[in-house]
């Protein structure tokens, strides 16, 4: 065997080991999460240590980063436009019908207690359907968010499911006290005309969460359902909405990326016109977890902004 690739399986088959003493020298559940915002539900609940895996797209917080990777896509989607992604997750649909693949010898390995996975979108992580059908043993629980209050319960089922119910509770109540402060914030003041873009290549426009969240801070929503997947729209479409506000919000886009992605469609956005707003979408949009409070606050300040006089 290469000496290189037998140290790094080395070093992984000792990190693998030290995470599985540690969770099971603790208190409470081993935790596999193979959703980025259910990881982050984890450890918003104060559970970063019961976390033994996570998926290949889970970032956040930088701390977890260390932890076994246990999915991946089936094409390396890194640095691809919205366009080429695109085709690449049609073509894996087409030809594997899943967009993920799940490492179960790893997942075994680990023992968990508990896996962590979806049911709103084949394409944005792994489904529920796919862990069932590839691991037994362990209890899976569901996260099938379509709005703010199914998020709400969301982090109560994790909570109810590590036995950390009172700290989800205090996440809820903290996160009820910010959006109730946005709702009085934005009360009573004239509600600009929005649109948001969630993919660009093809163009799409938003659902589940997010219109509801723009409803809530401010804005007047001119193309998307809550609780309803997002769908496509025509660039002609979207140049006789005429809003105020441009959101661009490529679903799993950070910043740096939906800025690039912009750049790359300059001419089609600037048509639409309106002010143009770049968002980071994999932080606080996307993800059906703690972190879309910080989203709607973004969107109220946003919106605020528009109704300031430019400086001369």
């Amino acid at each position: 065997m290469n000496p290189e690739k037998r140290r790094r399986g080395d070093a992984a088959a000792i990190k693998t080991a030290a995470i599985k003493t540690a969770a099971k020298g603790g208190e409470g559940r081993r935790i596999v999460s193979l959703l980025p915002s259910a990881t982050e539900i984890v450890c918003a609940l104060g559970l970063e240590d019961r976390l033994v895996g996570i998926s290949h797209s889970c970032d956040y917080p930088p701390s977890i980063t260390d932890r076994p990777r246990l999915s991946r896509p089936r094409a390396n989607l890194e640095g691809l436009s919205s366009g080429e992604i695109d085709a690449a997750v049609r073509a894996a649909l087409r030809d594997h019908g899943s967009v993920y693949e799940i490492d179960v010898d790893a997942i075994t390995a680990l023992e968990p207690d508990l896996i962590l996975t979806q049911g709103i979108c084949d394409v944005c992580a792994v489904p529920e359907s796919q862990v069932v059908a590839s691991v037994a043993g362990s209890q899976i629980v569901t996260l099938d968010a379509h709005d703010l209050s199914a998020i709400f319960a969301s982090i109560r089922d994790v909570g109810c499911a590590t036995d950390a119910v009172e700290a989800a509770e205090d996440r809820l109540a903290d996160m009820e006290r910010r959006i109730a402060a946005v709702r009085a914030r934005v009360l009573g003041r004239p509600r600009p005309r929005v649109l948001a873009l969630e993919w660009l290549d093809p163009p799409y426009v938003p659902g589940h969460w997010v219109p509801e969240m723009i409803d809530i801070a401010g804005g007047e929503l001119v193309a998307g359902v809550t609780r309803r997947p997002s769908y496509r729209m025509e660039w002609s479409q979207l140049r006789a909405l005429h809003p105020d506000i441009l959101l661009i919000m490529p679903c799993g886009f950070s910043l740096d990326e939906t800025r690039r992605e912009a750049e790359r469609h300059r001419s089609e956005l600037q048509a639409i016109g309106g002010r143009v707003h770049v968002l980071d979408a994999s932080a606080y949009f996307s993800r059906s977890g703690p972190r879309v409070v910080d989203g709607l606050e973004i969107l109220a300040s946003t919106f605020a902004a528009l109704r300031r006089p430019s400086p001369p």
